[in-house]
């Protein structure tokens, strides 16, 4: 069995083992004319459980020939053009070469004997996104898994920095459409059932600030502690920016820290056109980034960034076995000092690698490329009798529904909607998201692909309306 280890006298068997994986993967890549098969939950579980893992196949090429019946042949394709549905993006090359170096030399991020160089690169591209978001000389940040643990570790820091041993009394306030993971780590850091206190959008989904203002004013009245607001750049549900200079001035004003989750608007950060679209950021105390979502990274690739950096103290633990105080002293730079995570993968160099062979105007410019693909698709719909869309997208989603003209019951029109969803799916013809908006149920697509143009959106939504109309037509003949 030693034959499998990778060292100096397997590397041989390493080369022709990953090519070979690799070279089936492209051939897939470049076979796919659709961004899934459509198989089911009940087709696909049985020969996945049918495998007797005691049993090994002891030959890398009967794995792979498996490996394609069981995965390869009905995974989810996102580099495909009408892979239209969630935060998921068709990865760039240079990063996937930098997945494949990492994980052959499987450097371990937390501590500098077990990653030298890795570590001085993640600590670079730390101080090059800070610097980017402008958060000045003392900015410091670390990589996450992704932006749900960036989260949780700007809201930990937000709370060691109140000083409060009376954690019902802590308060987190964020927009009624923020993401789940404000709550979730309001739950998972000791916060009681109303620590988070939701602020109402407006039409343009965008936290209002005056809501927000009373807020706080009425957290003060009731004796009670504003621990941190949480602004979005880049909602999950319609791509909406919160008024950041005006929420940074409320923050200011009341002594709060400022947490921003741009992890899905970070991609304007390298953006050529549209940067001033996260103006405000810059004064925020903490900030998440999805480098996986919009600079076009394989997961995972996150960070939290924080204005400063002993806050970061606050996670910080030593074990004599691993990260002896005495290291401090040494200058000796051990990222599990800032880290919830112990044993990390080196995901920084997938965009050093990226980077160094695209550049920041490479990144942005496809970034800014979807962002006007959504605006493309918002004008299709706003001018379709066939859909309602929300609001007119600031970064790349669009949020819509089918709007039958024979059907006027709000709840039919629902099911409609969700049919269609699932028929698209099971078709495999395209891939789309769904929502609720005021209670109703809406689609969505999330526009991620440079790839994927105005003909795919327009095609998608004939096929959506087609089969909103077949389950309509459906439904008529039942009720006859």
């Amino acid at each position: 069995m030693r034959s499998h280890l990778l060292n100096d006298l397997t590397a041989e068997h390493y080369r022709r083992s990953v090519t070979e994986g690799v070279e089936r993967v492209a051939a897939k890549l470049a076979a796919t004319d659709r961004p899934f098969t459509g198989i089911t939950v009940d087709a696909l579980a049985p020969r996945i459980e049918g495998i007797d893992l005691d049993r090994p196949l002891h030959d890398t090429s009967a794995a792979l020939d498996e490996l394609e019946e069981l995965y390869l042949r009905d995974a989810i394709y996102f580099h495909h053009p009408r892979y239209l549905a969630h935060l998921n993006c068709p990865v760039v090359i240079p990063a996937v070469l930098g997945e494949a170096v990492l994980s052959a030399v499987n450097s371990s991020l937390d501590t500098w004997d077990q990653s030298a160089g890795g570590t001085l690169i993640e600590r670079r591209l730390i101080d090059w996104t800070t610097g980017r978001l402008g958060l000045g000389p003392a900015a410091d940040g670390v990589f996450t898994s992704g932006g749900t643990q960036s989260n949780l570790q700007a809201l930990l820091l937000a709370r060691e920095e109140v000083k409060t041993d009376d954690l019902g009394r802590l308060r987190i306030f964020t927009s009624e459409v923020s993401h789940f993971s404000v709550k979730k780590s309001a739950k998972l850091l000791g916060l009681g059932p109303d620590a988070v206190v939701s602020i109402p959008v407006g039409p343009d989904r965008r936290m209002r600030t005056v809501a927000l203002a009373r807020e706080l004013e009425r957290c003060a009245q009731d004796g009670l502690v504003p621990m941190a607001v949480v602004a979005t750049a880049g909602s999950t549900d319609f791509g909406s920016i919160d008024p950041l200079p005006e929420i940074a001035q409320l923050c200011a004003r009341s002594g709060v820290w400022m947490h921003v989750d741009a992890a899905y608007g970070c991609g304007l950060l390298a953006s050529l056109r549209h940067r001033d679209r996260l103006a405000g950021i810059e004064r925020a105390d903490s900030v998440t980034v999805d480098y996986h979502k919009s600079f076009f990274q394989p997961v995972s690739s996150s960070a939290v960034l924080v204005r400063d950096a002993a806050t970061l103290r606050h996670a910080t633990y030593h074990a004599e076995y691993l990260n002896p105080r005495r290291m401090v002293q040494e200058r000796i730079p051990n990222q599990v000092d800032k880290s919830l995570q112990t044993t990390r993968r080196f995901d920084a160099l997938k965009l050093w690698l990226t980077l160094r062979t695209m550049g920041a105007d490479g990144i942005g410019q496809l970034f800014d490329e979807v962002c006007e693909l959504a605006q493309e698709g918002w004008k299709l719909l706003a001018v379709d009798p066939r859909f309602d869309v929300v609001v007119r997208p600031e970064l790349s989603t669009l949020v819509f529904r089918c709007i039958p003209t024979a059907v006027t019951d709000p709840a039919e029109i629902d099911r409609a909607n969700l049919y269609a969803r699932k028929a698209l799916f099971a078709s495999g013809d395209a891939v789309v998201a769904g929502t609720k908006v005021g209670g109703r149920h809406y689609l969505k697509f999330t526009l991620l692909n440079p790839e994927t143009t105005a003909d795919d959106i327009s095609a998608v939504l004939d096929l959506i309306a087609g089969h909103a109309e077949q389950y309509l037509g459906e439904s008529l003949d039942r009720a006859c």
